[in-house]
């Protein structure tokens, strides 16, 4: 969002809790699946009212990522003077086999790009 030439303002899903997981960052090769603690869907809406004056110059790109054992979705859209940030995370299989163990982190990488990456 932009007030005048020189003054810039970011906002990202920071505001939100974390969707991402550390436990596959190791340099351990995995030995056993990987078990979630039950189904999960979380999702997080956020609508910012921007004051008199300023205006959006760019909202970062959507992100779908669909592993078939969980997904991860992520829109920002400008209606007006109102910012409006949508996400979801959801897990549908309890269990992830070790031949999918990098999928899973590469899920996990994406989330955590998205949580901490400013507009382009």
């Amino acid at each position: 969002m932009r007030k005048t030439p020189a003054t810039c303002c970011w906002c990202g899903p920071a505001c939100s809790e974390s969707k991402t997981r550390s436990l596959l960052e190791t340099k351990e090769a995995r030995k056993f699946p990987i078990e979630f603690e039950g189904p999960v869907h979380d999702s997080d809406a956020f609508a910012i009212v921007l004051p008199p004056g300023y205006e959006v110059d760019d909202v970062p790109p959507p992100v779908d990522a669909d592993f078939g054992f969980a997904s991860y979705h992520s829109k920002t859209e400008v209606k007006g003077n109102v910012i409006g940030y949508t996400r979801s995370f959801e897990v549908k299989e309890l269990s992830v086999p070790v031949s999918r163990a990098e999928e899973l982190k590469k899920l996990y990488r994406i989330i955590a790009s998205d949580e901490r990456t400013p507009p382009s």
